[in-house]
């Protein structure tokens, strides 16, 4: 493990960034853009994030655009790395047979050489929430229509965060035991696979409802998806659905941290967001403390139904 740090704390301290490496990592990075523009799925997403979040960062591709690509140099990397990796900002998770003291030397020995204080970076700006709703449709000559329909939805660390997420579970993050699909797939047949989620970021990250239909079953999907949502948003989750939602919640919890890896992404998401140290021993004490009430009032305050982006791609009248 001694080389393997060593190595992994040279590369942190004195990057070089070789410019062969630059060039083909731009190469690929490129060619993967172009890949996924061509797809339905990728189109979709794009363009729900550009007309959520506008002129927001969180509108902007984690991958970057084909023409801020295209102009990256390798001054531009090192110019990044001075400006933004620091010691004081570094957030180290680590898990397995390490005590207390030597997880605080490997800490020390990775963030050491880092300069102690890069310029403060100005605060991420709040998302502005939407004030009408938007509608775009895009050609495409895929066999469905791939519908999504999105708003700026939650931080990770509001107070409605275990709220909105056991009511999103009961909503679309449930899969067969969720509303949306037993409305829209089950009942009527209009879709195969219907979901909707939380994003939760520094800011307001992404409420998403998507799904996949037969073009000219795409008004009427759209509408049974709509009239669904505004309904769950009205009324809130009946106490059967809350309380299965709960049960499946928190006894597939241990699923989620039964491997070093997943509790290693977990560690890092709660070092970055500055959770709680407890956060995990936490999550389903909170997941079985919330309410039906909660849940409604925690969406009526976040989700407008009539003021929300909806992209469809391959539709039967993008034409």
């Amino acid at each position: 493990m001694a080389q393997s740090l060593d190595i992994l704390a040279r590369i942190l301290h004195s990057p070089t960034f070789p410019a062969d490496n630059v060039e083909r990592e731009k190469l690929r990075t490129l060619a993967g853009l172009r890949e996924a523009d061509a797809k339905p799925d990728a189109m979709g997403g794009r363009e729900l994030a550009r007309l959520v979040f506008r002129d927001h960062p969180y509108a902007l591709r984690q991958s970057g655009e084909k023409d801020t690509l295209a102009a990256l140099t390798r001054a531009d990397l090192a110019g990044f790395y001075a400006a933004h990796y620091a010691a004081r900002d570094a957030v180290v998770a680590m898990i397995g047979d390490v005590s207390r003291q030597r997880a605080e030397l490997i800490a020390e020995q990775l963030t050491q050489g880092l300069p102690k204080a890069a310029a403060l970076q100005p605060a991420l700006p709040p998302v502005a929430a939407l004030s009408d709703p938007v509608v775009r449709e895009l050609e495409h000559p895929s066999a469905q229509a791939h519908i999504y329909l999105g708003a700026p939805g939650v931080k990770r660390s509001d107070a409605d965060y275990f709220p909105l997420w056991v009511g999103n579970y009961i909503l679309g993050g449930g899969g067969f035991n969720s509303r949306l699909t037993a409305e829209v797939r089950e009942k009527r047949g209009l879709s195969y696979s219907v979901y909707s989620y939380f994003s939760p970021y520094e800011q307001l990250g992404t409420f998403q409802v998507g799904l996949q239909t037969r073009k000219d079953q795409a008004d009427e999907a759209l509408r049974v998806t709509r009239a669904t949502l505004a309904q769950f948003i009205a009324e809130g989750p009946t106490a059967k659905e809350l309380e299965g939602a709960k049960q499946n919640i928190v006894g597939g919890f241990p699923l989620r941290i039964d491997s070093n890896r997943k509790i290693l992404d977990y560690l890092a998401v709660i070092g970055f967001y500055r959770l709680p140290l407890d956060y995990l021993e936490q999550f389903p004490i909170q997941v079985q403390a919330v309410t039906a009430e909660q849940i409604r009032e925690a969406f009526a305050r976040r989700i407008d139904p009539d003021k929300m982006v909806t992209v469809i791609v391959g539709g039967a009248h993008a034409k």
